[in-house]
């Protein structure tokens, strides 16, 4: 290990792992388990379905069960969701599964479809996030431009998302990307693509072919949730993604890179934030709070994250993490 750990946390330019880690363990964090994905992906569906079992079973009960029932159901759902994101995010860096069979087609239908979005127009996208993060070039830079800001215009993001505006935008959007008419993002950045020589039916026909695979997959599970005589439930799903999902985005976002520094460092443009029961319930699933980790070893799957920040607090590179209300009050705190 040829530089110190004060170098390492000083220095601009991204380190290199093998200055703290041995290749020894870097074989070892870099491991990858096709069961474990698979795994993960059946406990997140299975979460769902509890979920849309708890919905039926309140649908069932006097208003005073029925409310907190459907309210707890609906934020389960968009947590799960955003686990379902996460997967994707996951499989897009190869190491959800060993197997390309299982970073690719099984997670693009099983994680990234029912949620809208594309596994393969997602890698492409994140892969430019990895490259340029935290610099003009950052694709996701949108996401936590103009922080801090004051807690009145925090209440009001937090008031939008929790509405149904921030989800309504989202979905317009994500039409307007699979019609052709808008660059493809996960940002807020909107860059509309050239028009000249383009027909209503080229539009047409390309938001039916990028629309698709999310429109079969949605059948699907309504075709379940009707089988198992609650199709009503299905607007659950939709509500649970217009609503405290983008909510939920909007935290995890603000935890990963906001107010972080500038540099190719992943030590310092990056966070890591501590996440109890409760915040990897709803808005830090899969291990994603650990992002120092992630930046830094992108080729870790998220189950070895823990064990590589244990090490990197072992050899001082990292302090002990913030939790989500401390990342909320600092992001908030401008006057």
């Amino acid at each position: 290990m040829s530089a110190s750990n004060d170098d390492l946390l000083r220095q601009q330019r991204s380190p290199k792992v093998t200055d703290f880690l041995s290749r020894e363990e870097i074989r070892a964090l870099t491991r990858r388990s096709d069961w474990r994905g698979g795994w993960a992906i059946a406990s997140t569906w299975l979460i769902i379905g509890g979920a849309f079992i708890l919905a039926a079973w309140a649908l069932q009960q006097p208003w005073y069960l029925l409310l907190p029932g459907v309210l707890l159901a609906l934020m389960i759902l968009g947590g799960r969701q955003l686990a379902l994101a996460i997967l994707a995010h996951e499989a897009s860096h190869n190491t959800l599964f060993n197997s390309r069979f299982g970073n690719n087609q099984l997670s693009d239908w099983l994680c990234a479809r029912p949620i809208s979005l594309d596994l393969y127009r997602y890698r492409s996208h994140h892969m430019r996030h990895h490259s340029f993060t935290g610099r003009d070039d950052d694709p996701d830079l949108s996401l936590v431009r103009g922080l801090p800001t004051s807690k009145v215009s925090m209440l009001r993001k937090f008031v939008r998302d929790l509405s149904g505006l921030t989800g309504l935008k989202y979905l317009a959007g994500v039409a307007l990307m699979n019609a052709g008419m808008l660059q493809w993002t996960v940002a807020n950045d909107v860059q509309w693509l050239p028009r000249e020589g383009r027909s209503l039916f080229s539009y047409v026909a390309a938001f039916m072919r990028n629309s698709l695979p999310s429109l079969l997959v949605n059948g699907l599970l309504f075709l379940l949730l009707w089988a198992a005589g609650w199709p009503q439930l299905y607007l659950l799903w939709v509500a649970a993604w217009l609503i405290p999902y983008p909510l939920f985005i909007r935290i995890r976002a603000m935890a990963e890179h906001a107010m972080t520094e500038g540099s190719d460092n992943p030590l310092r443009n990056t966070r890591t934030t501590h996440a109890g029961w409760l915040a990897r319930s709803f808005v830090a699933p899969v291990r994603v709070n650990f992002h120092i980790e992630h930046h830094l070893m992108a080729s870790v799957p998220y189950y070895r994250l823990p064990q590589l920040h244990g090490l990197l607090r072992q050899r001082g590179l990292v302090q002990k993490p913030p939790g989500y209300a401390d990342v909320i009050r600092l992001v908030s705190s401008a006057g």
